[in-house]
Formats: C-alpha cells, sequence, structure tokens
C-alpha cells in the first residue's frame, strides 16, 4: 500500500544557466494528485561555474569527469543550504535532475551532471535523480519529461508550454500525450544579450527596439528540425551547429537579430497550436520576456494565453522534477514512451538510499 502524503524537494538546472531551482513540494495522492508548493529558491551559479558549463560540451571523457565530481559536491552544498536555511524536516526524498552537458540521443547518449551515487551520502538524504539515461538506452529520446506532470498536475489547460533555454510544449492528442521541443529560446537570446553586456533582456526591451529581417526569418524557419515529426528534443549542440552558423552570418545588429528570433521563436509556437479557443498554459523564465509573449499572443490570437502564479512560473520545472522522483519511488510511470519514443513507458531515475 503506497502513502498518500510525500514530502519531497525538487532540483532542477536549465540549460538556460539561470542558476539551480529548488522547489519544497508536499504532494498529495486521493482520486488525482494535488501539490502545495512552499518554499522556493534560485541559486545563481557563480562566474567560474557559469564558464566551465558553457564550455563543458567541449569537454574531453577525463574533464567531464571531473566535472562531474565537483558539480555533485556543488549541487550537494545548495541542497544543504536550503534545508538547513528552511528549516525541512521528514523528507521522504530529494529528487534532482542534475544539469545536461552533454544530449544526442540519436547517438545513444546524454550526460546530466550532478547524479553521483555520492551525493545521497553528502546530503544524507534519499535521492531520486538521473531520470533520462533509462529512456535513451530503451530508445527514446530522454526528453522532454515534463509531460507526464503536465498530464497528472496541470490537465485543466489544453496546451501546456514551457519557455526556457528552449521552448517545449505538452497537449493531448487522440487519447495520449504528445511532447517536444520546439525551437530554442533562451539559449540564443541571452547569448546575445551577454555580448551587449547583459545577463539576459530584461522584459525584452533590446529585442523591441530592433527590426526585423526577414531574411534571416525565412532561413531560421527553414531548419530541417522544423519539419520533423516528433518525438524529437533540442541540446546547445543544436543551437551551437546550427542557429549560430545563420544568425552570426549576417551583418545586421544585435538588436535586429533578437528581434528576428524573437518573431521565429513565436511563429514557431504557433506552428505548433493549431487549434482556436484552446487555453496555453506558459511558464519559464521567457515569461517575464513581455515582448516574446505579446508576439506569442499576436500569432495565436484565438487562444487564451494563461500566465500562472510566480512561483509556477519559476518553479514548473523543479516541481514536476520532484513529482517525477515521487512516481519512482512508487514503481510508477513517469516518462511516456508517445513523447519520448523510447520502446515502452516506464518508470526512469535511479534511487539513492541515505545510509
Amino acid at each position: 500500500m503506497f502513502k498518500q502524503n510525500y514530502n519531497v524537494i525538487g532540483v532542477m538546472s536549465g540549460t538556460s544557466l539561470d542558476g539551480v531551482d529548488l522547489a519544497h513540494i508536499r504532494f498529495t495522492k486521493n482520486s488525482d494528485w494535488n501539490y502545495e508548493i512552499l518554499e522556493t529558491e534560485t541559486v545563481s551559479y557563480s562566474e567560474e561555474w557559469l564558464n566551465k558549463l558553457k564550455l563543458a560540451v567541449n569537454f574531453s571523457e577525463s574533464q567531464l569527469e571531473e566535472l562531474n565530481v565537483n558539480y555533485t559536491h556543488l549541487l550537494a552544498e545548495i541542497i544543504k543550504d536550503f534545508i538547513t536555511k528552511n528549516t525541512i524536516e521528514n523528507l521522504d526524498a530529494v529528487c534532482s535532475h542534475g544539469h545536461t552537458i552533454l544530449h544526442k540521443p540519436n547517438l545513444g547518449y546524454t550526460l546530466q551532471i550532478g547524479n553521483l551515487p555520492i551525493i545521497s551520502e553528502l546530503i544524507n538524504q534519499n535521492i531520486v535523480c538521473d531520470f533520462r539515461v533509462q529512456d535513451v538506452e530503451l530508445g527514446g529520446q530522454g526528453a522532454p519529461l515534463v509531460p507526464i506532470g503536465d498530464k497528472l498536475l496541470f490537465s485543466e489547460y489544453d496546451y501546456c508550454l514551457n519557455l526556457g533555454g528552449f521552448s517545449n510544449i505538452s497537449f493531448e492528442d487522440k487519447v495520449q500525450r504528445i511532447a517536444f521541443d520546439i525551437s530554442a529560446v533562451n539559449t540564443v537570446l541571452n547569448f546575445y544579450s551577454n555580448t551587449l553586456g547583459f545577463e539576459y533582456d530584461d522584459k525584452g526591451e533590446i529585442a523591441r527596439s530592433g527590426k526585423l529581417d526577414l531574411e534571416l526569418f525565412d532561413k531560421l524557419n527553414k531548419l530541417e528540425f522544423y519539419n520533423l515529426s516528433y518525438p524529437k528534443s533540442l541540446g546547445i549542440e543544436f543551437v551551437n551547429e546550427f542557429v549560430f552558423p545563420i544568425t552570426e552570418n549576417f551583418k545586421i545588429s544585435i538588436n535586429d537579430k533578437m528581434n528576428t528570433f524573437v518573431e521565429h521563436i513565436a511563429f514557431q509556437i504557433s506552428k505548433v497550436i493549431s487549434k482556436k479557443d484552446t487555453s496555453l498554459l506558459i511558464t519559464g523564465g521567457g515569461v517575464y520576456n513581455d515582448f516574446l509573449i505579446e508576439r506569442i499572443k499576436f500569432h495565436l490570437p484565438d487562444n487564451n494565453v494563461i500566465i500562472p502564479t510566480q512561483k509556477t512560473i519559476e518553479f514548473k520545472e523543479a516541481l514536476i522534477f520532484a513529482f517525477l522522483g515521487v512516481l519512482k519511488l512508487r514503481n510508477e510511470i513517469n516518462v511516456l514512451s508517445s513523447v519520448t519514443g523510447a520502446k515502452e513507458n516506464h518508470s526512469s531515475g535511479k534511487i539513492y538510499k541515505k545510509k
């Protein structure tokens, strides 16, 4: 007989490198799942760690091994501080995504650092982590993993859209959950903001000040990825190999590049949402880019765009990784083959018990 109440922490670090998101969550299982988001925090990376994580895609195998150990220690300290600061007791588990460094599922591998077994000893808590590897071994994309949470925690919305390093979407289609990555978002916008000396484009004002370049817009929309059928997922490799070679080839201002890329993001989202008079829940850091939200609404005039509470906007992924961990503890399905393309639905992740 399974428990009805779970006291867990969800931990997430995204490709946009905003920092480590932590959310203390209480889940209750009656006929449906309910949740309460309690304490939350985003811990920013130091300049040194930002540089390491940005460059890690080019590291050798031995450098990656060292990075994994060091990052696991860093993550453990961040989680311990969060537990101590908020006087959190009687945890069932800490459920951690880790940080994606390599993601090439078509070549059979994906790497999320911070998921080494030693983390349970460092924190002295039960750990559920490393959710992607098993799915890749089963022939899946290892992503997206959020849709099971969308299905069971956010079923009142027709579409769930997340705007982070990449945009990804989840929805029901013919009684099965469909989800996939749509395009790059903050991985590109933050890169160009950084070149101007800003951490990010506050409210999208830099992009708003630029002009749409129709030739660049057209070239971006012709990227082969957009013609692929799902399941499909994106990693930073896609940006480096396909997006930047296009944008960097255009001798226009950075403001114009950002304006054009925002239009590209909104346009690609509108191509995916084909049904009118439907509800679209948007979460993730991209929600704070007012210009991007305006352009999404422009391309989807007949849809109801919903922006939730601040905690849900900022910590939905941490919430859902906490939920994936709870499902793993119950040995219940937490990854859907309809979403990732794996051979079967499965209960993914590794459990490291505290001693």
